[in-house]
């Protein structure tokens, strides 16, 4: 058995394993987000349930990316390949969206206890 049948084996093991954890991550961020929703009384202003969710999307995000990294270990064709780099790009756009998001969240945040 030679190493590359052998990482041919593994890695999509692997990279559903991470991309597992990305899920479950995602899972917790929205029951979190939507208890604090539902606790603050479905009030819309309060951006606190709002960043907690862009931030676990964020998260999961990294673990997703991770996932596809170990992926490119064992594309075989250039089909494969594009799609695996069009998935990718997609993934980090949405990371500095969702990060953007987020420290615009915050500023706004301190801004607004600033005022109070």
């Amino acid at each position: 058995m030679n190493l590359h049948h052998l990482l041919a084996i593994l890695i999509p093991i692997l990279a559903s394993l991470i991309e597992s954890v990305g899920v479950i991550i995602i899972v917790y961020g929205c029951i979190k987000a939507l208890y604090m929703f539902a606790k603050d009384g479905f009030d819309l202003n309060n951006s606190n349930p709002k960043l907690e969710l862009a931030k676990a999307l964020a998260f999961s995000l990294e673990f997703k990316l991770a996932a596809e990294i170990l992926k490119t270990v064992v594309i075989q064709t250039i089909d494969e390949f594009i799609v695996l780099a069009a998935i990718v790009v997609l993934r980090v756009v949405l990371t500095f969206v969702i990060h953007w998001e987020i420290k615009s969240s915050e500023t706004d945040g301190s801004k607004d206890k600033a005022k109070s």
